[in-house]
This record gives structure tokens, sequence and C-alpha cells, in this order.
């Protein structure tokens, strides 16, 4: 069997193989399985939640169904921010979290997101033994009487996000204009009440939901819609949001974009100058502009990079005991606070600094110069070995000695979608397209779908 779980869990278009309403009620129940089993509990206790979907109650119903079956009491939050999700799974010691959600993508996908019982990426083992369970006979615990689950709806998730996001950074934000767009995603509801409890000016977009517009040409993926309304606002600052929360990418006064190099740039600097920087240094991907690492080394920071995907940054940054990692695509963590990428919380350490320093977000943006970065994503029909795309790697070969080591190429497959993404980088921008365009037309006519 082909492994369900991908680098963010189960993801697929929805009503469709593989993610129908019966896998996700046989992963309900082998979830249960796997989880008392792994941590040697009678009476498994489940968080699950989703974003705005229409799919969302579909999957949210069968995988519930399934856990309850298994003798799981699930504690429905409804719909909630992913690392809210999270946060809950934790504070209300939860063995396991459920989120039903596929991020970023369009809304005719949807996905199955575990978590563990501390808040985090559920283990890679656990994931394999669920796979294991779904492709053999079913024999979890079929309960009956009152050894079937309860169902709890928990109707103080959303205040308890609210008040948890707050503490972490308690900041008056009178005098402030704030522009929102919450891709009429799973933060319509609790970002604006955080920013406007906090003394901001706010004004929102996508934050009416309808079950088919999330993501829909809004949030963090599209943000020239937020440039444009702080540009016509006036706004001091802007926050795109994705549509699970999980992502921040920011418009300053300006109405220029800052993507989550800077955000770990900005607090990077900001946290070593008052020695809050654990290991002083900084752990994000492949992916991270080269000007972040010259941003970061200037002030004597260290800088790891791991594969893309923030479960491996957050791997790399537990092994080095760091609290400050991320992802150029705005997945940054801030592990003093929480366990996981959280947007809201992401946004807020940008205002902390920003109110500290007494500096607006484009003047902390101008400690970091980025290097022109083209990042072309080709529909692929298939995803053979990169190394084996025919006259792929001696292009490339050929690219970087034309570059002179002043810039990179990395070409990668995404763990989510059927992509394969072209990233160039280099000091001359008109020779980065052309190469980034000359390599995505290569790639399409081998394998493009």
């Amino acid at each position: 069997m082909s492994r369900l779980f991908g680098t963010d869990g189960i993801r697929g278009v929805a009503n469709e193989e593989p993610l129908t309403p019966d896998l996700a009620y046989r992963v309900g129940r082998q979830l249960v399985a796997t989880l008392r089993a792994e941590r040697g509990t009678d009476r498994v206790r489940l968080v699950i939640g989703r974003d705005t979907r229409r799919s969302g109650p579909m999957l949210e119903g069968a995988i519930t169904a399934g856990a309850l079956s298994a003798g799981a009491d699930c504690y429905a939050v409804g719909v909630m921010p992913t690392p809210g999700i999270a946060l809950l799974t934790r504070a209300l010691g939860g063995d396991g979290g459920v989120v039903l959600s596929a991020s970023h993508n369009p809304f005719p996908d949807n996905g199955i997101k575990l978590f563990s019982s501390e808040g985090t990426k559920f283990p890679d083992p656990w994931e394999i033994e669920i796979e294991t369970r779904l492709a053999a006979p079913d024999d979890a615990l079929r309960a009956t009487g009152a050894d079937i689950g309860r169902l709890v709806a928990y109707d103080r998730a959303e205040a308890h996000y609210v008040d948890f996001l707050c503490g972490c950074f308690p900041l008056d934000l009178s005098g402030l204009t704030i522009a929102l767009d919450c891709a009429n995603g799973a933060t319509y509801r609790v970002a604006p009440r955080v920013f406007r409890r906090l003394g901001a000016r706010v004004t929102t977009i996508g934050v009416r939901p309808d079950g088919t517009n999330i993501n829909a040409h809004l949030g963090a993926l599209h943000p020239d819609v937020l440039q444009r309304t702080v540009l016509a606002t006036g706004a001091s600052v802007g926050f795109a949001f994705d549509g699970d929360g999980d992502r921040l990418i920011s418009v300053d006064g300006t109405g220029e974009i800052r993507d989550g190099d800077y955000v770990l740039a900005i607090a990077g600097r900001h946290l070593a100058a008052r020695g809050r920087l654990k290991g002083k240094v900084v752990v994000t991907t492949v992916m991270a502009n080269l000007g972040l690492d010259e941003a970061l080394r200037h002030d004597g920071i260290a800088i790891v990079k791991t594969q893309v995907g923030d479960r491996y940054v957050y791997e790399e940054m537990q092994r080095l005991g760091a609290n400050l990692g991320g992802e150029q695509s705005g997945h940054v963590l801030f592990l003093d606070h929480a366990p996981a990428g959280d947007g809201i919380l992401s946004a807020l350490a940008l205002l902390s600094v920003m109110r500290e320093s007494g500096e607006p977000l484009e003047a902390l943006a101008a400690t970091m110069r980025k290097f022109p970065q083209v990042l072309v994503n080709v529909p692929v029909r298939a995803k053979p070995p990169i190394e084996s795309l025919a006259g792929l790697a001696e292009r490339v070969r050929r690219f970087d000695g034309e570059m002179n080591g002043g810039g990179r190429i990395l070409i990668r497959y995404s763990g989510t979608e059927a992509l394969a993404r072209v990233m160039v980088e280099g000091g001359d921008g008109a020779q980065v397209r052309s190469i980034a365009a000359d390599l995505a037309g290569l790639i399409k006519g081998l394998i493009g779908s």
C-alpha cells in the first residue's frame, strides 16, 4: 500500500479516493487503537476541529464517529485555526488532536492532520502504525454501552485561544490601523477579535466564508489584495493568513510584501540583541533567501537549514534547543510560546518588535537585502526522481556555471500537491527569471500534466 500520510498528513480531493468518509471513519478507529497501544491508556481523548471548507463537516463527522465507536471521547471545537487546535489538544489533556484541513490548497481539497498530546506533529512511526492497521482486518475495540466515547461540544475553544494569544504578547496597539486578510478561512473570527482586543483599529477582508471561497484569490498565497487594502486604508501594517491559519505573510505601510524570511530576520536580530535567542541560531529551510543568511550572519547569528516542511524545522529546533525557526512561506515557530507555527502569533511577535523598537515594519525590514528569487510551480502527472529527468542535471550544471557561484538552483516536488517547484536565486534578476523559465519549460515537457 502506498503511503497515505505525506509531509502534512493525508491530503486529497474530498469525497474522492482516498479521502472519503469511509477512510476518515477507519482512520478515526485506527487512530484510537494506535494511541491506546502507544500511550498505554484505556480511555483516549481527542480534540477535533476543522477549517471552513464545505467538506469539513462531512469528514469531521466520519472521523468522529470512528473514534467514538472505538471508545474515545471527542472534544469538538468546530472551526478553529490549526495552531489553535494544537494548543487545545495540550490544554484539554488530549491524547491526540485532529484537524480537517488542506491548509492553503483550493476548496475541493481537504486533509486529515494529526497532533500529538503535546500539540506537535504526530510521530512518523505512529502514522505508519495507523497505515499498517488500515491495511489489516479491523481489530480495534468496538465499544458498546457506556464504553462508547462521549462527544463534547467545547464552546470555549475560541475564547481559550484568544486569551492565549493575547497573553503571549499583551500589547497596547492603540493608534495602529491593521488590515487583516483571513482568506475566508479558519482565522476569520479569531484574528479580528485578537487585534481589536489589544486596541488596534482593524480593517478586514476574507472574513465571509461560504464553504467554497477559502483561499480563493485571497490570503497568504495572494497578498496583492492585502497590498491594495493597506494602501487604500492607510493602514500601518497588514497581515494575511492562509486557510488554516498557520502561515503569515505581511505587508508594510508602504505596500511591500514581507514573507517569512523577513519575520525570521527581524525577530532573530531582536531576540539576539536582548540575549533571548537560544543558541544564537535560527532554523529555516533550503528555500530561504540568501539575504536571510546575510542579515543574520551580520549579527553573528548562525543559520541552519533543513528540507522543506515545518515539521523538519521543528525537529531540528528540538535537536538544537533553538527557539526560533520557520519557512519563507510564512510558517514561523516561536517555541517559547507555542509548539506549532501560528500566523496570528507571528503577527503579534512582529508587532511586539515594532512597539519595542518604535520602528514601522518597513524600517525593520530594511535590515535584510533580498536577492532576486523566482519560484515556478510546474503541474506534473508523475513524480519520478528529479535526477532521472533527461537532460535536467546537465542544464542545471550549465546554469550554475553561468551564475559563477553567485546564485543557486533548487528543484523539488511539493509534498502536498502534484507540482514540481523550480527555485532560482541570484544577483541578476533578469538572469534568474530566464533560468527559471527555461528549467520549468524542460520539466513541463518531460512530465507536465
